[in-house]
């Protein structure tokens, strides 16, 4: 290992010489590399909040198994099913509680512009807390109160004055129907690519918003399992226990299909991934552009090269080695820019957008790889040419 490095030591960067030598050239290839990057981490950026923020109702259920109708698309797609189903897994050894949680969406006027907004009812019963949400729990109470709504302060839109009068213990009002809402609380989930807001109400609030929807039809059912029991096997013994009519699956499994969906089934999911691939497609063809036509500006001192009997794998490592170092300088600005890119699309979208390690790393990969891949290509002339041939 110290006589590789010593060797490396010892090695002429002829690489980093000829990109060094046309600075113009070598700005433009980074700027290209750059932007390919930018690229590549706004949609990959999207994509995460995507599945991030449609998940966030899932992820904060306090549930162990989640109970739903086999029709079931997604959160903003749930078909009903008979509350009956809830009494039945009472039942099945291990299972504590069982809950029913309402979901709808509902158009309201923007307490604040008085606007109409689209926004996504959260239904229980204020006995039953159906989520892990601290906020939400301290005010059970208040829910407890005819037509009294707890407002999301994450929602997407201009909520701003309405969310500070709450905040300063002043309730605020609007309407729905034709019926008065009263804004008596606040809490913190945010918005998602299929809601602009939530709504927390009690199961009997709910029902006065959607008076066509029975009390028998829930949109799911919370099933918390009693200490000592796996949630795997509860989920199994329920499976089996009840009809066909609804279906089973652990919180993981719950959150994973509703992340599925978005991944595969909306073509959301698909137009960032490709979105990712395109912009990997055009930094192998900058870089390209820029490899080849360096190695036809030096294409006589590579020959000369071959002359002296240098062998093709040393002229394809000083391309690659010029590969190499392009796809780390164009990285640096092409991780950089996103950070401002992320901060002004997550205040404007009120989405999760957010840069991770994991997504950098992930980039860097992909750089190094379409710099290798273009300098690979690039190098195919110097590969088959007659050292004779290229004076």
């Amino acid at each position: 290992m110290i006589g590789f490095i010593q060797q490396l030591q010892r090695r002429t960067p002829l690489g980093w010489l000829q990109l060094s030598h046309e600075k113009g050239r070598l700005l433009v290839a980074l700027a290209g590399i750059a932007f390919a990057d930018v690229l590549m981490f706004m949609q990959l950026g999207f994509q995460n909040a995507l599945y991030d923020s449609n998940t966030r109702v899932s992820r904060a259920m306090s549930t162990d198994i989640v109970l739903l109708s086999p029709k079931a698309l997604n959160l903003q797609n749930l078909s009903t099913f008979s509350r009956r189903r809830l009494f039945q897994a009472k039942d099945v050894p291990g299972v504590q509680t069982s809950t029913a949680l309402y979901i709808n969406s509902i158009t309201w006027r923007n307490p604040q512009t008085r606007l109409n907004a689209t926004v996504q009812v959260l239904g229980f019963a204020p006995d039953e807390p159906a989520f892990d949400l601290p906020e939400v729990n301290q005010q059970l109470d208040k829910l407890k109160l005819p037509d009294t709504v707890l407002f999301d302060r994450g929602a997407r839109g201009q909520y701003a004055e309405a969310i500070a009068q709450v905040e300063q213990g002043t309730t605020t009002t609007t309407e729905v129907d034709r019926r008065t809402l009263t804004i008596a609380g606040l809490f913190s989930l945010g918005a998602s690519f299929g809601a602009d807001a939530n709504l927390m109400v009690s199961d009997q609030t709910f029902l006065g918003l959607f008076p066509r929807r029975d009390a028998a039809s829930v949109s799911l059912g919370l099933i918390q399992v009693k200490s000592g029991y796996d949630p795997q096997q509860v989920a199994a013994a329920l499976e089996s226990h009840l009809p066909e009519d609804v279906r089973v699956l652990t919180t993981q499994e719950y959150v994973q299909f509703e992340e599925n969906y978005w991944r595969s089934a909306s073509p959301i999911g698909f137009v960032f991934g490709l979105g990712t691939t395109m912009a990997f497609v055009v930094g192998v063809v900058i870089v390209y552009q820029v490899l080849s036509t360096d190695v036809n500006a030096h294409i006589k001192e590579y020959a000369t090269f071959k002359a002296m009997g240098y062998s093709n794998s040393y002229l394809l490592s000083v391309v690659f080695e010029e590969a190499i170092i392009l796809a780390f300088l164009g990285f640096i600005p092409g991780a950089i820019l996103p950070l401002g890119l992320y901060a002004l699309a997550a205040n404007a979208t009120a989405l999760p957008i957010y840069m991770t390690a994991s997504r950098a790393v992930f980039v860097l990969v992909l750089t190094v790889v379409m710099c290798a891949l273009s300098g690979a290509i690039a190098t195919r002339k110097l590969q088959s040419a007659d050292p004779a041939d290229m004076f």
